[in-house]
């Protein structure tokens, strides 16, 4: 598991440390959000040899509104990703199993990440940098369907083309589990997924690049959507 693994455990260290002296005067916009997941598909964990999604840590800095024009001119290799994001009403502590994580899971939105992709060779580093996280934008927190976070679907629509609707556990598998995984490594640094907490579980279609000019929507069941414009 994450928990056990050196790279992990340091990465994580080193993350809560620079998120703490980010803070360390106090500002507004620092205010606890919640938790990311990344590199949670098969072929993603394959490659940088983990057993689980790494766990990002994430503030109302980098929160945007739905509809934010965002700059990426600038940027490296800038990535779009849809996500569903999970609202937490308990506390998830580590070695939860994917059911007790779903029956913590209060509400469901539809989410975009958009990253600024680096190197991948060490795990260390990616976390340290919090997993190339740069901003998050949410839609309306809805109920979740009756079949809980099995029931959730995704669309996107990119540049006015919309694609039909996808499971996002035929890339992440049981949301729930991902979740999970997530409090394995908050714990890691003395944190759990608290109540309150929103916590978007990772790229639910293969991350696309992105230019200035383009613009995406994504929705889940239930209607809640969040869109973006790229400068």
């Amino acid at each position: 598991m994450n928990r056990d693994d050196e790279r992990i455990i340091e990465g994580m260290r080193r993350q809560s440390e620079g998120i703490s002296k980010s803070g360390a005067g106090g500002a507004a916009n620092l205010e606890r959000l919640g938790w990311k997941a990344g590199f949670g598909t098969g072929a993603t964990m394959a490659l940088i040899g983990t057993s689980q999604p790494l766990a990002g840590f994430l503030t109302k800095a980098t929160l945007l509104d739905s509809g934010a024009f965002v700059q990426v001119g600038g940027w490296g290799v800038p990535l779009f990703e849809a996500e569903v994001a999970v609202r937490i009403d308990s506390e998830i502590g580590a070695g939860a199993t994917a059911g007790e994580a779903t029956a913590a899971a209060g509400a469901v939105a539809a989410a975009i990440e958009l990253v600024d992709f680096g190197s991948i060779e060490s795990v260390e580093e990616i976390l340290a940098g919090n997993i190339f996280h740069r901003h998050v934008l949410l839609g309306e927190f809805v109920e979740l369907p009756p079949d809980g976070l099995d029931g959730v679907s995704i669309s996107v629509a990119a540049n006015g083309e919309a694609a039909e609707a996808s499971d996002p556990r035929e890339a992440l598998g049981d949301l729930g589990q991902v979740v999970a995984a997530l409090a394995d490594q908050a714990a890691l640094t003395g944190e759990s997924i608290k109540p309150g907490d929103v916590v978007i579980t990772g790229a639910a279609i293969p991350p696309a690049p992105v230019s200035p000019g383009d613009d995406y929507r994504v929705e889940i069941t239930g209607g809640s959507s969040v869109t973006v414009k790229l400068v």
